[in-house]
């Protein structure tokens, strides 16, 4: 009868522990869908990747793919990324880069929204090996506090243009 009663309880210890935690999955989810999350744009929320991107007439051509994990919330950019900085292996080269484009036109970005942009170089033949692009992201408003780091193979010169930050990977 002890043993029985014993089990009892601890079924209902399990059950009560359960349901403490389901609620508060339910009230964590309730919170982040008010906004309580950390914005994914910061530059510590997202993952930025450098790939290659179709020439064009007189261009390499560069695409840098922003993505947000789960649990964070939502925000919203505009225009090129600022103060684009190219670097290998950590060694910061000289090469800045300009912007085009249109500058005002906002996007969302958060997870399962990612965005992009192009980074355009001028194929002269000559250019700076780079594996990583430090820059700041703009929202509507103005430049969202901090340096994200995009990773990947770039060969960067002097003309050097970034365009505004659109939809989609």
């Amino acid at each position: 009868m002890m043993r029985t009663t014993r089990k009892i309880a601890v079924a209902i210890a399990a059950t009560a522990l359960l349901g403490a935690t389901g609620g508060a999955t339910a009230q964590a989810a309730s919170v982040t869908a008010v906004g309580a999350a950390p914005s994914a744009c910061r530059p510590a929320n997202h993952l930025a990747k450098i790939t290659n991107a179709p020439a064009s007439a007189g261009h390499r051509h560069y695409r840098v793919t922003l993505t947000a994990p789960r649990g964070y919330d939502p925000c919203r950019l505009a225009g090129s990324p600022t103060d684009v900085r190219f670097s290998d292996h950590g060694a910061q080269n000289r090469v800045r880069a300009g912007h085009y484009g249109d500058q005002r036109t906002a996007v969302t970005f958060g997870p399962g929204h990612p965005v992009h942009f192009d980074i355009q170089v001028p194929d002269n033949g000559c250019g700076v090996v780079a594996d990583e692009a430090s820059f700041t992201l703009r929202a509507p408003g103005g430049e969202i506090p901090g340096t994200s780091v995009a990773e990947g193979k770039i060969k960067v010169t002097t003309g050097t243009v970034v365009g505004p930050v659109q939809r989609g990977a």
